[in-house]
């Protein structure tokens, strides 16, 4: 019964930055953790970054460490990633996923917004 939508990803150049933007909806719940996940072209889907609601621990994929940066505002139900030195491996369709306080796994996912990077 959980919403999640996300947005702002769009078309840059190699070296330029984006921020995405995921925004959560629906009955009354408790967040354990948001985390963004990336599908490449033929490439399979991704753990990115994810934060956990309560103290804001977060963690990233080797690949893009000191890159991107995720956030989060508890009291809009949103999350963030912040993307610097955006290069062509990082293209693909990125997704928010949710994962409720009384579960160990994500179980809600948004449908998805398309990075392009180009050369």
């Amino acid at each position: 019964q959980v919403q999640l939508e996300e947005s702002g990803g769009g078309l840059v150049q190699a070296g330029d930055s984006l921020r995405l933007s995921c925004t959560i909806s629906g009955r009354a719940f408790s967040i354990g953790s948001v985390a963004w996940f990336r599908q490449g072209p033929g490439k399979g889907r991704e753990a990115v970054a994810s934060i956990t609601w309560s103290d804001g621990e977060t963690l990233y994929a080797d690949s893009v460490k000191g890159r991107f940066t995720i956030s989060r505002d508890n009291a809009k139900n949103a999350a963030y990633l912040q993307m610097n030195s955006l290069n062509p491996e990082d293209t693909g369709v990125y997704l928010c996923g949710l994962r409720p306080a009384d579960l160990s796994r994500y179980n809600s996912w948004g449908p998805g917004t398309q990075v392009t990077v180009s050369s």
